[in-house]
């Protein structure tokens, strides 16, 4: 007989149970997060050997197909070859160098620093998206498009972030967008929402900032900003793949979906966007998909109900004009 309920959905779960068969959330959600929390730390703390005994604590509670299993996999590997705090790898330019080693050696590990920071391929990668929409629409435009696209993506990566979760730089696709790469290690779909919902409120944050730019200075390159950044970022939330709004709906339950759906009619009739209709069917769509959670997060509801007002309003306050 079963012993437990999901948490998520209520689902009867047997005891080896690693995934809910009904709604496939991770079953001990909580005792991953608190291993990779400590995982985490003692990487921090140059402890290589206590770091892969959390990792390989927190893999036994996954299934071991999963991409999360596989990661750990792999970086419980390289943890095993990691130096000490106390066991410092020795570099063997260092005699080479002589009394200019120090100095060197600064040098290269500032260098390090700035790659691992900002990296090659987020760097290289921005460079080309800038001068394709440079090059189509001036400097003034393309600049401008690039940057929002730039605050939308960096919106995912600064929650992702402060969630303490592996991720990288945003890389950016030339005509087509960009996406940050994480790792969601046993996280909760309402935690993936609430990832997927912040580039759209960093990317909305933007387009109000330009639109207010146009309030004050009547510029037409600030209105075809605002008006282009909000369509986008409401497009963006159309629940299907690849977008941001197919994360985002995936912890609402059928009320929820039906609710965003009608809220998508209300505003259609009010601002007459043709997008949101688009995003009206998005929400029908989702009806008919499994697993649809009994118990929907309100959170992450009203933050959808919330973005796509404040788009759908700056569409209908803004012209679509350039200069």
């Amino acid at each position: 007989m079963p012993e437990v309920a999901c948490t998520h959905c209520l689902a009867p779960l047997q005891p080896e149970d690693k995934l809910c068969p009904q709604c496939h959330e991770l079953v001990r959600s909580a005792e991953l997060e608190a291993l990779r929390v400590q995982a985490i730390q003692f990487e921090r703390n140059a402890d290589p050997a206590n770091a892969r005994k959390a990792w390989m604590a927190a893999l036994e509670l996954l299934p071991p197909d999963s991409r999360q299993a596989l990661w750990i996999e792999d970086h419980a590997r390289n943890l095993e070859h990691a130096p000490h705090a106390d066991q410092p790898k020795p570099n063997p330019w260092t005699k080479r160098l002589g009394p200019f080693a120090p100095l060197v050696l600064l040098l290269a590990k500032a260098k390090t620093l700035f790659f691992a920071l900002f990296k090659l391929k987020f760097l290289f990668s921005f460079a080309a998206f800038l001068g394709l929409y440079w090059a189509l629409y001036g400097a003034w435009f393309g600049i401008g498009f690039a940057m929002m696209i730039l605050i939308h993506e960096m919106g995912h990566f600064a929650e992702v972030k402060r969630r303490g979760l592996p991720a990288n730089m945003p890389v950016f696709l030339p005509g087509l967008g960009a996406y940050v790469k994480w790792q969601a290690l046993g996280v909760s779909t309402e935690v993936r929402a609430l990832v997927s919902l912040a580039g759209p409120a960093s990317g909305t944050l933007a387009a109000f900032i330009a639109a207010a730019l146009y309030w004050q200075t009547g510029s037409p390159i600030w209105a075809a900003l605002a008006h282009t950044g909000a369509w986008l970022n409401l497009l963006n939330l159309i629940p299907v793949w690849v977008l941001d709004g197919h994360g985002a709906i995936q912890p609402l339950d059928r009320m929820g979906r039906i609710s965003l759906l009608l809220f998508a009619g209300v505003l259609f009739w009010w601002t007459g966007q043709a997008t949101l209709l688009l995003l009206a069917a998005g929400f029908a769509w989702q009806l008919y998909r499994k697993p649809i959670p009994r118990d929907g997060s309100i959170t992450v509801q009203l933050y959808f109900a919330g973005l796509l007002t404040v788009l759908a309003w700056l569409l209908h306050v803004t012209p679509l004009t350039r200069g």
